[in-house]
């Protein structure tokens, strides 16, 4: 598989993890000039902006690592003008990593803060 199916994969998989989690899709793959943000989820009232991570194996290191300085900033960004096109400034929100190894799902709630 290719990387591109490999996080078409992830995507879809940890999309059905939040669901089942009861948490509702907002929005995928919202792109901007900023960059990408790979699910947008609602928790409640809390909008959570979502970085998906997923590798066969970790030969090159877990999958959350690659979501570094950089990568926060640039979903900080989407986030922002996200929440300005949706009209939802003010509302409590949350950034997260779902990381997948395999099948292994592992959810990081509140990965960091811009």
């Amino acid at each position: 598989m290719n990387t591109k199916i490999v996080g078409r994969h992830g995507e879809d998989v940890a999309s059905k993890y939040l669901v089942a989690k009861k948490y509702k899709i907002l929005d995928r793959n919202f792109s901007c000039r900023f960059g990408e943000i790979d699910i947008i989820a609602l928790d409640r009232s809390c909008t959570v902006f979502v970085e998906v991570k997923a590798r066969r194996n970790t030969k090159f290191g877990f999958p959350r690592e690659a979501v570094d300085w950089r990568k926060q900033q640039t979903i900080a960004k989407c986030a922002e003008y996200w929440l300005y096109k949706n009209k939802q400034n003010g509302v409590p929100v949350r950034f997260d990593v779902i990381e997948i190894i395999g099948d292994s799902v592992t959810h990081i709630i509140d990965a960091f803060r811009p």
